[in-house]
């Protein structure tokens, strides 16, 4: 099957139009803005991302689209807007309360603790650890079998993204490809029905991007949500089954990636610049 008949089924109902209507979204953003002294780097007044997809989120450099992703996972304030996961509100909640909601993020440089074991940088994944509270430390039977219950969804985790023979290794020691496998296998470590992917191919040996595709359309396959940035053209049109397109913050153009190849404003805002290159 290929890329667009998946959108079909995936997309049916939604309309090609900036801010469009989706059938069942599940992250609604609402008049979200975000300055930077006179310089205005998000302008979204409406989103929908559709539950059970890989959307991704392009657009030229400087349009805001790690802004955006920053702002709606709690990593930066807006200066004003809502927006609602799951249907509930999440706007002003803070970088661990979203995840807690179920919805994460990677970052375009990796977050991984370079000083801690591949399996400890797992471990740091897991959410409501008994023994990380003090009246629960001392309490060691409380805490054993969930530490245990851990360390195997950790070691399964690994295996998954080829990493289990990395386990002991100093996190330091990955290469820029495997370190993008680790931060993903991590955020996977809370079972989030959403995943944000900062720009997940950037720096990655191109051994390893056909690695990271599948682990990203498995994520889909199994009912997760997948928002991404990405540049590689190539990757965006070959697993996307939507596209929304940024440009000095707002929101130009969404759609399948037939209807954004044949899009003249996204020609002239982005894809024709980037044929050039």
């Amino acid at each position: 099957m290929s890329s667009d008949e998946t959108v079909v089924d995936r997309m049916t109902g939604a309309e090609t139009v900036p801010g469009s209507k989706k059938p069942d979204p599940i992250l609604v953003v609402d008049d979200v803005r975000r300055s930077f002294g006179g310089l205005t780097a998000v302008d979204v007044e409406h989103l929908e991302v559709q539950r059970g997809t890989i959307t991704a989120l392009i657009g030229p450099n400087g349009a805001g689209k790690s802004t955006l992703f920053n702002l709606l996972t709690g990593f930066d304030r807006v200066d004003q807007g809502t927006w609602s996961f799951q249907g509930k509100r999440i706007s002003g909640r803070k970088g661990h309360q979203v995840a807690r909601a179920g919805m994460v993020r990677t970052f375009q440089l990796t977050k991984a603790l370079t000083r801690l074991t591949v399996l400890d940088n797992m471990l740091l994944g897991a959410t409501g650890q008994t023994g990380e509270r003090i009246g629960g430390a001392f309490l060691r039977p409380l805490w054993q079998a969930q530490e245990r219950a851990n360390t195997e969804r950790a070691l399964v985790l690994l295996e998954r993204f080829k990493l289990i023979a990395k386990r002991d290794e100093m996190a330091g020691s990955l290469s820029g490809g495997q370190r993008k496998l680790l931060e993903m296998a991590r955020a996977l470590m809370t079972d989030p029905d959403m995943i944000m992917l900062d720009e997940p191919m950037a720096g990655v040996n191109p051994a390893l991007v056909q690695s990271l595709l599948g682990h990203i359309t498995s994520l889909r396959d199994e009912g997760k949500t997948v928002l991404f940035v990405e540049h590689d053209m190539d990757v965006i049109m070959g697993i996307s089954d939507w596209i929304v397109v940024l440009a000095q913050g707002q929101i130009i153009a969404e759609g399948r990636p037939s209807d954004i190849r044949s899009n003249q404003q996204v020609i002239d805002a982005y894809l024709g610049s980037r044929e050039e290159e």
